[in-house]
């Protein structure tokens, strides 16, 4: 098996988080959790929030957290865009346990007036920002 090297950049709205080679990369595609090795098919695929985890090209491992976004595999080179980009050791895990305790109680008001597509979204971010913070304690 050969040794996966391509180049990722991660891109947020404000700036690059991360640029280089890399050996794989785990993140939560649209429709579940995809890993990208050597030989993977060129795709194109939207991004829910979620971790992204990336092996460099020196075994170092980087635990992001994306807002959601879009994920471009090609042959040479991977390009993830989100809105929000964060590494998990600048994440707020107290923020984010309060947040998910904030849309929690709005989901649980009854009430016309709620946007439940958009609480539930402020939800999944707040679970996902969580996660990424527990994946990153366990390394």
């Amino acid at each position: 098996m050969s040794v996966f090297k391509t180049h990722l950049n991660v891109v947020s709205a404000h700036e690059c988080i991360f640029s280089g080679c890399i050996k794989s990369l785990q993140i939560v595609g649209s429709e579940g959790e995809l890993g990208i090795i050597s030989g993977h098919a060129p795709l194109l695929t939207a991004l829910k929030p979620g971790m992204a985890r990336i092996i460099t090209e020196n075994d170092k491992e980087e635990v992001l957290y994306l807002s959601g976004g879009m994920l471009e595999v090609q042959p040479k080179s991977i390009i993830v865009l989100a809105d929000v980009v964060k590494r998990a050791n600048n994440l707020n895990e107290q923020a984010a346990l309060e947040a998910k305790q904030r849309a929690q109680e709005k989901l649980n008001k009854s009430s016309n007036d709620i946007n439940f597509a958009e609480i539930a979204a402020e939800l999944a971010r707040a679970v996902a920002q969580l996660r990424v913070i527990q994946a990153s304690k366990k390394k």
